[in-house]
């Protein structure tokens, strides 16, 4: 791995020059730059960690966390992880110790925003819960929804009330809808997978980014942890068998369909006749690292090892890696790199880890600064600089950055 590294440290100081600036938000968007997802907020992640790790000063970090909080920061009920207090927050939360004091009291007060969000959140859905009514992707998912604040809580507050408030509602999501419909989990929607309309019949989303992947990844991280709450370990159960009973066989691994339709439910067999690319928010690589997870927080060693051959599988076919078209985090070659490399540090064997050199290469390959994809974390430039850090280390973020992926 050595020229990697240094390939890889090389890149990164490119990526440094070109994220070096940080850019005023659109006159009409003001509220961009506290967006984890393409704003200043997101690409701060990648100077902190810089920082953190020696590579830089801190005096770059400072100037995107000030972009990022410029203004008025927003903590309605629509904002989340990736956008909002609780981005911003997220960010504060990665700083190393030596800067905490710069940042104290911001940090405290977006705090307490955040908690009073978080309970606000979930006596909304719990009421939505009563009225029989179905979900949303914003209410409970990974971007914007109660599983992305939970993931803030159980870096920031672990064993504060709102945290288990969040596992709760959890562990009441999983319980099937009771409505006067045809029965469904309690995490189907009623509209599309892009949220534009309605549709018909609904559907129950399986990636991590939107769908049940995300709170079994947030449940197991918790439960790991020893952070629990009654019902938790048979909720992450149940999401397994329920990935279990939706997971395809091919002549080169399993894999799971991104969403179900009604006619799926009833039919039993999914609209999706094939794998779809390898990634982070939809792909085998997230849902597999996600029952790695489960199978590690319910000391199930046979779960477990089943979705590791699974990502095995999936991480060693060329058919399907090369369906991976750009390098960003949430359905690049950086989401998929670093999902892998956390997945084979908790891994049982060390095939895993046997992949990783190709799959930094891969990465390497690919990467440019000021691509397409844009600066930003999510899918541009900071996001895979940050997993040009991982390969440039082969360590494990000093800041635990990926915890917003919640593979960390």
């Amino acid at each position: 791995m050595t020229g990697a590294m240094e390939q890889a440290r090389a890149l990164i100081g490119d990526f440094a020059t070109s994220l070096a600036q940080p850019f005023a938000p659109p006159k009409d968007e003001p509220w961009a730059g506290q967006s984890l997802a393409t704003g200043a907020a997101g690409i701060a992640l990648f100077h902190i960690e810089q920082a953190a790790t020696g590579q830089a000063t801190w005096r770059p970090a400072h100037r995107w966390i000030s972009q990022a909080a410029a203004g008025d920061i927003t903590a309605t009920d629509s904002t989340g992880l990736y956008l909002g207090a609780p981005a911003v927050a997220f960010v504060l939360q990665a700083a190393p110790d030596s800067v905490q004091h710069l940042y104290r009291d911001a940090r405290t007060a977006l705090h307490g925003h955040v908690v009073n969000l978080t309970h606000r959140r979930v006596d909304s859905a719990l009421a939505r819960m009563y009225r029989g009514a179905h979900t949303t992707f914003a209410e409970y998912d990974t971007f914007y929804g109660l599983t992305g604040i939970g993931a803030y809580l159980l870096r920031a507050a672990p064993n504060s009330d709102a945290m288990e408030k969040v596992l709760r509602y959890l562990v009441s999501l999983t319980h099937p809808l009771d409505s006067d419909g045809p029965a469904t989990p309690g995490w189907w929607v009623d509209h599309d997978t892009s949220r534009s309309h309605s549709l018909p019949g609904g559907h129950g989303n399986l990636g991590v980014a939107h769908g049940i992947t995300g709170p079994l990844l947030l449940l197991a991280q918790a439960h790991r942890r020893g952070i629990q709450v009654d019902g938790q370990a048979e909720a992450i159960r149940a999401i397994c068998d329920h990935l279990d009973m939706w997971r395809q066989e091919s002549d080169t691994g399993l894999w799971w369909p991104e969403h179900l339709t009604l006619t799926d439910l009833q039919t039993g067999r999914p609209h999706q006749h094939k794998s779809a690319r390898p990634s982070w928010c939809y792909g085998t690589p997230g849902i597999a690292r996600a029952g790695q997870l489960a199978g590690i927080a319910l000391g199930d060693a046979a779960l477990q090892h089943a979705y590791e051959d699974a990502l095995y599988q999936c991480l060693s076919d060329p058919v399907q890696l090369a369906r991976v078209i750009d390098t960003s985090l949430c359905h690049g070659w950086a989401g998929v790199l670093q999902t892998a490399f956390r997945a084979a540090r908790d891994a049982r064997t060390p095939q895993l880890t046997s992949l990783l050199p190709a799959l930094s290469k891969n990465l390497i390959t690919h990467a440019q600064p000021a691509a397409a994809q844009g600066p930003g974390f999510l899918e541009g430039d900071a996001g895979c600089a940050l997993a040009l850090a991982t390969v440039s280390t082969d360590q494990a973020p000093t800041t635990g950055w990926d915890a917003c992926l919640l593979i960390n």
